[in-house]
């Protein structure tokens, strides 16, 4: 399916590594947010579990591989034309856990992988939607 104006939303899985003080935070490298930074993720593929799609995307972008998911929250992100019609449409369901060790490297569709303070977010332009996301992942992990 066409990601670009798709006729139906794509099923988008995020993942809030947390450690204590940070957050692993992505810089995109593709649309629809290039440049912006957010939690590792992407696209759940055909006959994939969404937690297998979560690991498979944290390894894919960061190198990084985790214990135990908690599924933390859902995110609609949907961005429209000047025309007003549906360009982009992800129901992003988020996924919690506590970093288990490496060092994340930007691979695949990201050009920087980041541990940013809980503090920190203004600096990186953070998404409201990713801070709430962490703010649940951060009760749930009590980190």
């Amino acid at each position: 399916m066409n990601r670009e104006y798709p006729p139906r939303p794509i099923v988008g899985i995020g993942v809030a590594v947390l450690r204590p003080g940070a957050a692993l935070l992505v810089r995109r490298g593709t649309p629809p947010n290039v440049g912006a930074w957010s939690l590792p993720g992407g696209a759940q593929e055909l006959g994939e579990t969404a937690e297998a799609a979560a690991r498979r995307e944290l390894l894919e972008e960061t190198a990084l591989e985790t214990g135990p998911l908690l599924l933390a929250a859902n995110v609609d992100s949907i961005h429209r034309d000047p025309d007003g019609r549906v360009r982009y449409h992800y129901t992003i369901l988020d996924f919690a856990t506590a970093w288990t060790g490496g060092t994340p490297q930007a691979r695949s569709d990201i050009t920087e992988a980041a541990w940013v303070g809980f503090d920190n977010f203004d600096a990186y332009g953070l998404w409201h939607e990713a801070r709430r996301v962490i703010e649940i992942s951060r009760n749930l992990l009590r980190l």
